[in-house]
């Protein structure tokens, strides 16, 4: 027999490669794929931004679990069920590609979380990995407090609590959800992080408002990272202030191959900017001054700090997306 074509060979191995893929992801990630290929219109009344929260069915004031829908396909969840770690966003799906920017859970640190916000060596408890009895990030209950066509304001409290030990924190935090879609979309945030005992932080990696980016789009799966400077890789980025960084690539998994990227965002009034940013290749970064403290960081009880992040899933590299514009108009609002 003569050699099969080059081009049937490729083909053969992508749909195997896809298959896989498929079998291994996290779950929710083929659904997520397989509806933006079954229903490209939505029905009435689903058009642009919709919102589904697990309350409206249970009877609850508040639910645990919110859905954001984009023309009917899922776009985002704000997980928040009494039994986990903390509360955390997932998936993070790409605006041309309908596949997750983040990974719920992978090596070779299972317990990162997509998007969340934690921190270790607090008060001797550990906020960010490990069992509920180390540390836990309890919410109250999330709300959508206001919604529209194109936007959505998700509003959570929360008790970061020790089982036999009093509150240590409390946090209030606001999720602004901005679609401009297909272009680009925007989880705005902010977090009133309040000392109800005297904290105490020493020195640690683990925190805080951190973003582990699907594998794909990792350097280590083929795509990159870069910062506001143009630094690229984690050598080159890890340690250094910067305005964002962020993670793009091709997305193989998809039709047409596209471009995506999802940007993480460190504002200029946070309490320790400029702020050196925690990076990895393998797809995790947090803009946190902890690893780099020398002294601990304290803060006594009844002050508080507030916290502004910016989250940017885009079409395209950082440029053609206008990361440096977005941060810009954010800042300056």
């Amino acid at each position: 027999m003569g050699a099969k074509p080059k081009n049937l060979e490729v083909s053969r191995r992508r749909f195997f490669r896809n298959a896989m893929t498929l079998i291994a992801a996290p779950a929710g990630m083929s659904a997520i794929s397989c509806a933006a290929a079954a229903q490209p219109q939505p029905p009435d009344g689903a058009e642009q931004l919709t919102h589904y929260q697990e309350a409206e069915m249970g009877g609850r004031e508040h639910g645990p679990l919110i859905w954001l829908r984009w023309n009917n396909m899922p776009l985002t969840s704000y997980r928040a069920q009494e039994k986990q770690k903390f509360p955390y966003f997932y998936p993070l799906v790409g605006p041309l590609s309908g596949l997750p920017m983040t990974s719920e859970s992978a090596l070779p640190y299972p317990h990162h979380r997509s998007l969340y916000f934690g921190c270790d060596h607090l008060n001797n408890a550990n906020f960010w990995q490990g069992g509920l009895e180390a540390g836990q990030v309890i919410s109250e209950g999330p709300r959508v407090k206001k919604a529209s066509a194109t936007s959505a304001v998700i509003q959570d409290t929360c008790k970061w609590v020790v089982p036999g030990r009093p509150v240590q924190m409390t946090d209030e935090r606001t999720y602004t959800i901005l679609a401009n879609m297909p272009h680009h979309w925007i989880i705005d945030t902010e977090i009133k992080w309040n000392a109800v005992e005297d904290v105490e932080i020493q020195k640690t990696n683990h925190g805080l408002f951190a973003l582990r980016c699907a594998v794909d789009i990792s350097p280590r799966g083929g795509g990159t990272l870069i910062n506001s400077e143009g630094d690229r890789g984690e050598k080159n980025t890890f340690g250094k202030p910067a305005s964002w960084c962020a993670y793009y690539g091709k997305r193989v998994q998809a039709k047409n191959e596209p471009i995506e990227g999802i940007a993480l965002f460190e504002h200029p009034e946070n309490p320790w900017n400029p702020c050196p940013w925690f990076t990895r290749d393998y797809g995790f970064i947090s803009s946190t001054p902890f690893n780099f403290i020398k002294e601990p960081w304290r803060l006594p009880a009844g002050q508080s700090v507030t916290l502004k992040y910016r989250v940017v899933v885009f079409a395209g590299d950082p440029v053609e997306a206008g990361l440096d514009a977005l941060h810009a108009q954010w800042v300056n609002a």
